[in-house]
């Protein structure tokens, strides 16, 4: 299957995602994953479609090896047909045990609700409910390693400027107002703009506290969707002073911000603000319906580390949007909680490692 059509037919499915192309299977399989494609065509409309992708893992002080699987905002499926569900579901366990794997993970966005949880606008949503008791019944564990946000903020873009303005805090409005005033641009970024908004995002990473890969592998990922015409950097400027920048992507009727950084020069210039307006009526021209802000809290108390960026996303008027999270089938249950177990310690080895490479290379 050529690119194209693959890209194609994930189009045609209720939930589909960035993650699923093959320009995200394509920079992953340079990072060590190999994908495996499931396809089930036969009696299914629209087709399902998943990109699993494959890793091997050194376990016992590199005495064993074994696999992992995991379907990256997927599998793409109507989750409300229940018997398409359990055909999938059974399709992605065989692979699991056929190639030896320890365990497969998946993360698809079903929602479980939306509103944050007890507040005015909180609605459960049935299908979330549903699969939860689905993949339950069929011995799916819920993930302890979460590799996507769980939680997310939707904007809503089938609705006039007039009224997404209208929607957002009044505070935000006069955000985007005064970076206008003061005299902050935005314009669109270029290739060699690239190594400059990624200093800029390892600098933001250590003031923010959150960990990121390796300087190519953005450069890759930035590079690669700039390229298939489904990415756009975004830049805010003050007389020639880099203070921010966004990443735009897109597929079919959908926009993501997945990453940004800033600087702490003129920040009460607000240019994310002026930065994040730019994108939604960027994402509106590409004919976008959805603009997901990417990640919320785990837990809307206030004291999560995703808080304050929290509040920035609900101030441009977004919906809150809860998921059932990652689930993992246990093909081989004895390697998977053993695994379970060291992944805490390996992670916060692989975490140091990474913020001290992160500040070598923001310079400081």
């Amino acid at each position: 299957m050529k690119k194209s059509d693959w890209n194609e037919s994930i189009l045609g499915q209720p939930s589909y995602h960035l993650f699923q192309t093959e320009e995200w299977t394509e920079l992953k399989s340079a990072y060590g994953w190999k994908p495996v494609k499931l396809s089930l065509a036969n009696g299914f409309e629209p087709h399902t479609t998943a990109v699993v992708l494959e890793r091997s893992i050194a376990l016992a002080a590199h005495l064993v090896n074994a696999k992992v699987l995991y379907v990256p905002r997927g599998p793409l499926v109507d989750w409300n047909n229940i018997t398409q569900s359990e055909i999938v579901l059974g399709e992605l366990e065989r692979i699991s045990k056929e190639r030896k794997a320890i365990f497969i993970k998946i993360d698809p966005e079903v929602l479980i609700g939306k509103g944050i949880p007890g507040g005015e606008y909180d609605y459960p949503d049935a299908t979330g409910e549903a699969v939860t008791r689905l993949l339950k019944s069929r011995g799916w564990i819920y993930s302890k390693e979460q590799i996507q946000f769980k939680n997310s903020v939707w904007l809503n873009l089938k609705v006039t400027e007039e009224d997404l303005l209208s929607r957002m805090k009044q505070k935000t409005r006069y955000n985007i107002r005064l970076a206008e005033k003061k005299g902050v641009k935005i314009r669109r970024g270029e290739k060699n703009d690239l190594d400059s908004l990624f200093q800029l995002y390892a600098q933001t990473s250590l003031r923010d506290g959150f960990t990121i890969r390796g300087k190519q592998y953005y450069l890759d990922v930035w590079n690669k969707f700039m390229d298939a015409g489904m990415a756009v950097p975004l830049i805010a400027e003050y007389e020639g002073i880099l203070l921010a920048g966004i990443f735009l992507f897109w597929l079919g009727k959908k926009a993501w911000y997945l990453y940004g950084m800033s600087s702490d020069q003129y920040r009460d210039f607000m240019p994310n603000y002026a930065l994040q307006w730019t994108a939604i009526q960027q994402a509106r021209k590409l004919g976008c319906e959805v603009y997901d802000l990417w990640g919320a809290p785990d837990t809307f108390n206030g004291k999560d580390r995703m808080s304050g960026v929290f509040r920035f996303k609900q101030g441009l008027g977004g919906e809150v949007i809860r998921m059932i999270g990652a689930w993992d089938y246990p093909s081989n249950r004895s390697y998977y909680f053993g695994y379970s177990k060291i992944l805490p310690v390996i992670m916060s080895v692989m975490r140091k490692l990474g913020k001290n490479a992160t500040t070598k290379e923001a310079g400081g």
